[in-house]
């Protein structure tokens, strides 16, 4: 069966924003940070508003939007606000903000829901560059602060006990999670980012004994749920951002009912 070209760039697409949404989505749910996320992809369809009227690169805006956003709901943690609220607030405001910016381009063809439910079907070539830079880019940011981060995120005090900076863990948290906004908003667009990083990780804690397990079992369980997702939406003419949270929400209800079956047999 011979397998058109864009199949295969979406499929590489999809996989790259699994490789980097897997490691980091196990922090944004340890750290109980989904609305965190919320913002900061709300924030990309402003930054897509900024882009279109600037005449600038989509990931260019789109980062530094998201990073502006990011930073801003850092700083308001660490000033110790109580931010289920605000993050609410801030998010929905950030995404009606974009939208009504987007309505003021005169002249310019914009595709709201790609933007907003992802259109990983029409990603080219140079996309799929950019997108690798980012992915990796974020990988080694994992990497190489994996035990720094997991310290502060068990302890913060115990992490200052060990010479570390929990505000800077944190801060290189903010970064990575804008580059991952900046890369999935052309797959899941900006109202499913969020669920492709709290869905997969939470489907892997059933199957993960260690942090480190977790994580890989989180991209092992993202890149299904986009082969799957993708299969169904060519399958079933469906859009494909929605179709693969869908396929990851249903991974994550076979690791519940997985979880129960092993408690039960104890």
């Amino acid at each position: 069966m011979i397998i058109d070209d864009f199949v295969l760039r979406a499929l590489a697409a999809g996989l790259l924003v699994a490789l980097a949404t897997g490691p980091l989505g196990c922090f944004v749910v340890w750290r109980r940070m989904a609305y965190f996320g919320d913002a900061t992809a709300h924030a990309s369809i402003l930054g897509v508003a900024l882009s279109l009227g600037f005449g600038v690169s989509l990931f260019a805006g789109t980062l530094a939007t998201a990073l502006a956003m990011a930073l801003l709901v850092s700083a308001l943690a660490g000033r110790g606000w109580a931010l289920d609220t605000t993050l609410g607030v801030m998010a929905h405001a950030a995404l009606a903000l974009g939208l009504v910016a987007v309505s003021f381009l005169h002249g310019v063809r914009v595709d709201l829901n790609a933007f907003l439910f992802g259109d990983i079907l029409t990603v080219r070539g140079t996309d799929l560059w950019v997108m690798a830079g980012g992915a990796l880019a974020v990988c080694g940011l994992m990497l190489w602060r994996w035990e720094a981060l997991l310290t502060a995120t068990i302890s913060e005090d115990l992490a200052r006990s060990l010479g570390l900076n929990p505000d800077r863990e944190r801060l290189i948290l903010t970064l990575a999670l804008a580059l991952v906004v900046a890369v999935a908003l052309k797959v899941v667009g900006a109202l499913l980012i969020g669920a492709l990083l709290v869905i997969p990780p939470a489907a892997a804690r059933n199957f993960a004994r260690t942090p480190e397990q977790m994580a890989l079992v989180s991209v092992a369980l993202a890149a299904i749920s986009v082969v799957l997702g993708l299969g169904a939406s060519l399958t079933l003419d469906t859009p494909a951002g929605p179709s693969i949270v869908v396929a990851a929400s249903a991974l994550f209800a076979l690791s519940v009912i997985t979880g129960a079956v092993k408690k039960g047999g104890r």
